[in-house]
């Protein structure tokens, strides 16, 4: 007969502490893993390509705003501006492509000597050949990608820096069109502020106010010591 969840004693009934039991072991056991699972989640795994993403978004954003206020500061021709924060843009990005892939590259290189140092020694010292070569295949899917990192860094800048030309292109009157590029970036970099610090599990708050007041005071002293070189006649 099939055991069942409650035996009977006396013509009273019991419940049947093995099934019991069972029950109990296997449902807080997964909701436990679950929990876990989330818990344990390494965040610093982003850090490489989060830096690179935030760095390029908010340099693209501060660096053409700051170009394109600046030009504006002394000139109020919209194709001046405009021209100006487009030559930033192609500039910034490939700057930011070869400066990326020359770092990640360097990095890539002493990594691979250290990888090869380590082998060698743990080949001579460990008798398990295979293992040693299935630890070297998990070591080689680790090395950062130079390539990856020069075309998420340029792509990133390119985001950044659309955005005020974006604001600035379809408005010719002078005031509206510095006024729209304020706003516009200012809210890109609430947004870059926040993504940054939600991606990374960080203080939002902190992170958004020290990306906002930075890009504010870019903008704000290239635009006032472009205007006094300009009224200086230089």
């Amino acid at each position: 007969m099939a055991p069942n969840s409650q035996a009977s004693v006396n013509g009273a009934k019991y419940p049947n502490p093995t099934m019991n039991n069972l029950d109990l072991e296997h449902q807080p056991t997964q909701d436990l893993n679950t929990s876990k699972d989330n818990d344990d989640f390494d965040y610093s795994k982003r850090s490489q390509w989060l830096r690179a993403a935030v760095l390029g978004a908010n340099d693209g954003l501060i660096s053409t705003a700051s170009l394109m206020m600046g030009v504006g500061a002394v000139k109020q021709d919209i194709k001046a501006m405009i021209l100006t924060g487009f030559a930033g843009l192609v500039a910034g990005a490939c700057s930011m492509a070869i400066g990326e892939f020359v770092s990640v590259y360097s990095q890539l290189d002493i990594e691979v000597a250290q990888m090869k140092r380590d082998n060698k020694n743990n080949k001579q010292n460990s008798p398990v050949v295979h293992l040693v070569g299935d630890e070297e295949g998990e070591e080689k899917e680790n090395l950062p990608n130079p390539l990856q990192a020069a075309a998420a860094s340029a792509l990133a800048f390119s985001v950044g820096a659309m955005v005020p030309l974006l604001a600035a292109s379809f408005i010719k009157e002078y005031g509206a069109r510095l006024g729209a590029v304020a706003v516009a970036v200012t809210l890109a970099l609430m947004v870059f502020g926040w993504l940054g610090a939600a991606l990374g599990k960080a203080p939002v708050l902190r992170s958004t106010v020290r990306v906002l007041v930075g890009g504010w005071m870019a903008m704000a002293i290239t635009f006032g010591l472009t205007k006094l070189i300009g009224s200086s006649g230089l």
